[in-house]
């Protein structure tokens, strides 16, 4: 699920990029780069912390694509981003239009990816009795997500990919009436931190930390980091509308 969600969302970029004014080819290098950058590096920092494990079963190897954890998410996620700010910076590239033409599709990827989730057992919900509860069965959804077995779950996956799906269209509809450079990309942060803090609700914070005593869980805290963050995006800028305008003559 997660490969279709890159396929979708490569092909995707390609129609923003010309919306928000960026070259195509350049930001397709520039996803491609920044999503094996994060893939290798989360991957890399799986094989270190279950070292012991993988080396008494090899072939679990194989199965390394299915795990998601918040720490593989976060690390993967901001060898992701440095990657791609290096390559933009070498490329010349208007770094909040390119933002804007990435928004869409990387919400895209990551509906996709948590109906992957949903799949796997990853990043599992806390029990319930709706008519629509999940129960995991198979051992290594345990071994590897710690997914209670043979227990009634909220489907928090769905949900959240169901909320990622959302923000993806709107951010599609709203890419060509952005008043300035920057709008689309802060619209994203703002939906993407409403949707995760309210996701979590139902997500059972096993591996995710606990912080303010139970209050919130780390996903919460970056979620409200990232409604901070859109919301200085979404600010009045002098030099915004000016940027767009040099990506749009350097498309």
């Amino acid at each position: 699920m997660a490969a279709a969600g890159i396929l979708l969302a490569l092909p995707l970029a390609q129609r923003t990029a010309r919306i928000a004014g960026v070259v195509p080819g350049h930001l397709w290098n520039l996803f491609v780069i920044a999503l094996f950058t994060a893939l290798i590096g989360s991957r890399l920092l799986l094989v270190a912390i279950n070292w012991r494990d993988l080396a008494e079963h090899p072939l679990w190897m194989l199965g390394l694509a299915s795990i998601h954890h918040p720490l593989l998410a976060g690390a993967g996620g901001l060898l992701g981003i440095l990657a791609a700010i290096v390559y933009a910076r070498r490329q010349r590239m208007p770094l909040l239009s390119t933002a804007d033409a990435l928004a869409a599709p990387v919400a895209l990827g990551f509906a996709l990816e948590q109906f992957g989730g949903l799949m796997a057992g990853s990043g599992f919900g806390t029990d319930a009795t709706v008519p629509w509860a999940v129960t995991y069965t198979h051992p290594l959804a345990a071994r590897w997500s710690g997914v209670p077995l043979g227990v009634p779950l909220h489907p928090v996956q769905a949900y959240a990919g169901i909320a990622w799906l959302t923000l993806s269209i709107l951010l599609l509809v709203l890419l060509p009436a952005r008043r300035q450079a920057g709008d689309n990309a802060g619209v994203a942060l703002m939906g993407a931190g409403v949707g995760v803090f309210i996701t979590e609700i139902w997500r059972d914070w096993h591996g995710r930390g606990v912080l303010f005593h139970g209050v919130l869980d780390g996903p919460q805290v970056a979620a409200v980091l990232f409604v901070v963050s859109g919301a200085v995006l979404l600010r009045e800028r002098k030099g915004a509308r000016f940027e767009e305008r040099i990506g749009v003559s350097n498309a």
